[in-house]
């Protein structure tokens, strides 16, 4: 079986705090001779910042409506999508930023589109029948052939679709075989063939133990009790010592959680290899589906009925049930202004949504912080061993790579391209990781980044045109050891009408599938709330 992006070796252990090692004298010799353009873009800590602050005037009344949205990350929007299409048109989604999105926020300049984000979605599983509903609504589901969905050609990653640099070289495909020994394969292989039989392993209520949304998993005891462990003492006590697997195990953790494995729930690790299991009519099983643009196609595409009902800038700092209707009080950049609504969804992350109703505070919820970089080159990065692919992983780096915007661009070869690096910050815990990010400069995250560009592709000293940089304080829910099935998560799931609310980490795990469920959840709650 050959090891897919889902199933990545990457470096064991904790990360190191910085990038490549790059000596002062080598960096003054690569160091760019004029400054690249770019500058930090996101996300607005000051403006969110100012929530935890406090400290806003009075007030204007600003009118009246159904349903308000606080949020216009996936869930916002899944929620906002299926009002909408339900018939309950009179809504407002409130968003902080500038844009909807949340985390699948993307961007575009001269060369491509390119994410900020989450960047792809697996074929969807076998529980995600409500999802397949909206994939045909969007074309990106276009039929069916042998009781099998048919997806959209253009939307499935194209080859090559992944490589690894180690050893001064790149090579296809993501596992490393040299310095490997026999132990080591015996183990990959033994491995392996658990996940897949954890795949479709179901418990005694007929549901898989790794379900798809994760609320849909078997209730079987001996699958939760996976959740009472961390990834690495579950690997350590099945007998799993390779420290190559358990490199590649932690590459998954902090790939999909922003989470070591050795601080990760077991059950949310497992989950990684054994949760999907979407099959297609004209594709393989471990295809991918993606955009230029990543999952910020998906968030366009639900925001597009939602036009001119979206309030950007809006600073969301008091939510109250009055009897009478909830009021909601927000900031836009100069006044304060008061909505009031016959129902609110909260489709933010919990500790927002604590602040805004001080009884959904949980300490509970945690969140893992990352940093993403766009860069923007004048020249394809070359490589000897093998051609460029979609995801490009570095062996050995604290970052997880990058992956390339142009890829599924349909032209033979692009002169230019954008390339996104991703950097979840595990390295220290996250409250410190977060204060050493919002410290450094962009100067500071230039260096970081291009060190480890130009380390291994030294062919683009002087082709980087542009640079952004994008701080995720909060990027994620980290599901630690007791969380998916624990108390705090089982509570959040409880709704209080009026107020509803919707986002991935009442799941444990961001991944849009979760986030798209919640919001459709939160959005037939309303309905018959209304109705």
């Amino acid at each position: 079986m050959k090891p897919t992006r889902r199933q990545l070796l990457y470096g064991s252990g904790s990360a190191a705090i910085g990038m490549a090692a790059i000596s002062p004298f080598v960096w003054d010799a690569i160091k760019p001779q004029k400054p690249i353009p770019g500058g930090i873009v996101g996300a607005n800590s000051a403006r969110g910042h100012r929530l935890r602050d406090g400290a806003f005037p009075a007030p204007i009344d600003s009118g009246k409506h159904d349903v308000i949205i606080v949020g216009s990350g996936i869930a916002g929007l899944s929620a906002a999508y299926h009002l909408d299409k339900a018939g309950i048109r009179d809504i407002r989604v409130l968003e902080l930023e500038d844009h909807a999105g949340g985390n699948a926020h993307s961007g575009k300049n001269d060369v491509s589109t390119y994410p900020w984000g989450a960047h792809y979605v697996p074929l969807l599983s076998s529980e995600s029948g409500h999802i397949k509903d909206l994939f045909r609504d969007f074309g990106i589901i276009t039929g069916e052939a042998d009781g099998l969905p048919v997806y959209n050609e253009d939307y499935i990653l194209n080859d090559p679709d992944e490589r690894l640099f180690l050893d001064g070289r790149w090579q296809e495909g993501l596992l490393p075989t040299l310095g490997v020994s026999a132990e080591d394969q015996a183990q990959y292989k033994r491995f392996l063939a658990q996940m897949e039989s954890f795949k479709v392993k179901r418990g005694d209520d007929g549901r898989r133990w790794f379900a798809i949304p994760i609320d849909e998993s078997s209730t079987d005891t001996d699958a939760r009790a996976l959740d009472r462990l961390t990834m690495k003492d579950w690997m350590l006590a099945a007998g799993y010592t390779s420290e190559p697997l358990h490199g590649f195990v932690n590459y998954g953790c902090r790939d999909d959680f922003g989470v070591r494995h050795d601080e990760i729930s077991a059950y949310a690790g497992i989950h990684y290899f054994a949760g999907r299991d979407g099959k297609a009519a004209n594709t393989k099983p471990d295809s991918v589906i993606t955009w230029p643009e990543g999952n910020g196609f998906l968030a366009h595409k639900l925001a597009e009925p939602m036009a001119g009902r979206i309030l950007p800038n809006a600073l969301v700092y008091n939510i109250n049930d009055t009897g009478a209707g909830v009021v909601v009080d927000y900031w836009d950049g100069q006044v304060s202004r008061r909505l009031t609504a016959r129902a609110v969804v909260i489709a933010t992350p919990r500790f927002i949504a604590g602040r805004l109703v001080p009884p959904l505070k949980s300490p509970d919820f945690t969140y893992a912080p990352w940093v993403v970089a766009n860069l923007t080159l004048n020249r394809l990065p070359g490589g000897a061993g093998a051609d460029l692919a979609w995801d490009n992983v570095i062996k050995d780096s604290p970052a997880l790579g990058y992956v390339v915007a142009t890829h599924q661009v349909p032209q033979m070869q692009p002169l230019r391209t954008v390339i996104t690096y991703y950097w979840p910050l595990t390295h220290l815990s996250p409250a410190e990781a977060r204060k050493e990010a919002i410290a450094r400069t962009y100067e500071d995250w230039q260096k970081l980044f291009l060190s480890e560009l130009y380390r291994v592709h030294p062919e683009l000293v002087g082709h980087v045109a542009h640079m952004d940089v994008w701080l995720w304080g909060h990027a994620m829910i980290r599901p630690m050891p007791g969380f998916i099935w624990g108390e705090a998560r089982e509570g959040a799931l409880k709704q209080a009408p009026p107020i509803f609310t919707a986002h991935s980490d009442m799941s444990g795990i961001s991944i849009f599938e979760e986030a798209y469920t919640h919001g459709l959840k939160a959005s037939q709650a309303v309905k018959a709330f209304l109705a």
